[in-house]
């Protein structure tokens, strides 16, 4: 049976304007795009009048990190809730293939400290069906699935699973072997590779994740893998010796497309992120520096201070187990050593800082830190481990403050989404799952920076959200609405498409916590030509969702 949507205002993709047009899907596939009512519903076709809605490619979310979620929450929410029909994960180096039984533990306490993501929901929800990345993709495509998936091979997983943990170089035979599981993993499918050499990407036990110690002749040789096999995309978090020129320098040499996180403002650095992208556009290659959207905001405990990993003082915090560390804090020596490079790092941070739950500082909720700390004669840096501290239930109910990371001077992001050499992304679904919750970043676009700021046309926007991703990432036949296209599509009310307030739910294994947003002005989504959301509302039991190849 045949579908036909009829009464829609077309913005398919391609940056051109928006017209009236009738769309027939035939399968999984687009069947037909005409002016409205040159198309004639055959016998059995079903009408779905759209009644002045935009009509849109489905959303593809480019950084996620599923990974784990997905082995427990097949619908990959709250991303499908806003629109979005494909999602790309394995982000950063992350991931959880390939692994090794013994490495396990290893690679769910890396993912709680890098992602922030539960270890309880981790070693409730996680299926270790599978040991090498050709077996986990086996695995993916077997389970039901609301959207479409894409996975990068992690570097951290494949330094693991060939060094055994070793903080070294590796050698050439090694690196061999990592070329050869590489080549394995993108013949299965995979979208490229990942690695990171983040300071603040500190992984199990505090020690710096697997990737940071490899050489740049290393990160060379997996390029070389994706040169040679003429597919795949290289994912970068920028770090010592890999920034721009060697993005530049590993696109040509091996003819890839290259994209790095992160871009972002700052408005103690204002104007820095724009001076970034002059510089990047001026070099050769195919090349992508990610954005987001929204400011980057946490809602942290002390029990997991993940953004503060790349200080030295909190990395021996996150060597000790979560229920280990408010001892630290009760230490003077620590104190002492702490207190100047963090209230350092942060200092631009600080005023931007404040309780935001709490479940016995009322009186401080929404006050900076840095007025409150002077009122109290201390220092922010104290003052944030001694309200931790006094909390009647720091293991239960902890205090948690809101903390403004990045990307916080807004105009500065309206000139880089405007900027046709950025690549939008940054969602980080599936992580940092308590602390933030930026899986609403599409309908967000759309509703602030669309319609409220007007920074970008709307033809823009969606552009940002379908046609430039799946161009970068080489998703064939997505990211436009074309006439033998798979039918991934989205119908939303450019009146009223935004993001609702984050709320906090326990709906993760083991009963931990997480951040959602729900979407407004969503109203139909269909995945591979089949619905999930229909008048406003998700369809149960329908899982359309295929894997993406490289």
């Amino acid at each position: 049976m045949g579908l036909l949507l009829r009464g829609g205002w077309l913005i398919d993709g391609s940056g051109s304007p928006g017209r009236a047009a009738d769309v027939a899907l035939t399968g999984d596939r687009i069947s037909a795009v005409a002016p409205p009512g040159s198309l004639a519903a055959a016998s059995g076709t079903r009408v779905v009048d759209l009644d002045g809605l935009v009509l849109a490619p489905g959303f593809i979310d480019i950084h996620t990190h599923y990974d784990a979620q997905i082995l427990w929450d097949g619908d990959l929410t709250p991303s499908s809730w806003h629109g979005v029909t494909s999602v790309i994960m394995g982000n950063c180096g992350f991931g959880v293939a390939p692994t090794r039984p013994g490495h396990r533990d290893i690679i769910v306490r890396t993912l709680e400290n890098v992602e922030g993501m539960s270890m309880e929901a981790l070693n409730a929800g996680i299926d270790w069906c599978f040991e090498t990345f050709p077996e986990y993709m086996s695995a993916l495509s077997r389970r039901a699935k609301r959207l479409n998936v894409g996975a990068f091979l992690g570097h951290t997983p494949l330094r693991l699973f060939v060094l055994g943990g070793e903080e070294r170089a590796a050698s050439a035979l090694e690196i061999s072997r990592m070329g050869e599981l590489l080549r394995e993993a993108l013949d299965a499918g995979a979208i490229g590779f990942s690695t990171s050499r983040q300071p603040a990407h500190q992984g199990a036990f505090g020690r710096p994740v697997p990737s940071r110690f490899a050489e740049i002749d290393e990160v060379s040789a997996m390029a070389s893998v994706l040169g040679a096999a003429g597919k795949g995309v290289m994912q970068i978090s920028i770090g010592p010796g890999l920034f721009v020129n060697e993005f530049s320098s590993l696109a040509v040499r091996f003819g890839i497309p290259v994209t790095w996180t992160a871009l972002v403002t700052r408005t103690d650095k204002p104007g820095a992120a724009l001076r970034t992208v002059s510089r990047a556009g001026a070099l050769p290659g195919e090349v992508y520096p990610q954005i987001a959207c929204r400011p980057i905001v946490m809602q942290i405990t002390m029990t997991d201070p993940t953004p503060l990993a790349a200080i030295d003082e909190w990395k021996e915090v996150l060597a000790l187990p979560r229920s280990a560390r408010f001892s630290l804090y009760q230490d003077a020596s620590w104190r002492d050593r702490a207190r100047p490079a963090t209230l350092s790092a942060w200092a631009a941070r600080w005023p931007k800082i404040s309780v935001q739950e709490t479940a016995v500082h009322g009186s401080a909720v929404g006050v900076p830190l840095s007025s409150l700390a002077a009122e109290r004669g201390t220092t922010p840096f104290d003052l944030m481990l001694d309200l931790a501290l006094s909390d009647s239930a720091p293991d239960s109910a902890p205090t948690r403050f809101r903390v403004v990371l990045e990307n916080d001077a807004e105009d500065e992001i309206g000139a880089l989404l405007a900027d046709k050499r950025t690549l939008l992304g940054l969602s980080d679904a599936g992580a940092h799952a308590s602390q933030l919750c930026d899986a609403c970043y599409s309908t967000y676009l759309l509703g602030y920076w669309v319609r409220e700021r007007k920074a970008i046309s709307l033809e823009e926007g969606v552009w940002r959200l379908t046609g430039h991703a799946a161009s970068a990432f080489r998703l064939p036949s997505r990211g436009l609405v074309r006439e033998g296209y798979f039918a991934d599509l989205v119908a939303f009310d450019a009146a009223s498409i935004g993001s609702s307030a984050l709320e906090r739910v326990y709906d993760q294994p083991g009963g931990a916590d997480r951040l959602i947003a729900r979407s407004t002005g969503v109203e139909h989504v269909w995945v591979n030509g089949v619905a999930t959301r229909a008048a406003g509302a998700d369809l149960a039991g329908v899982a359309p969702g295929q894997m993406l190849r490289s």
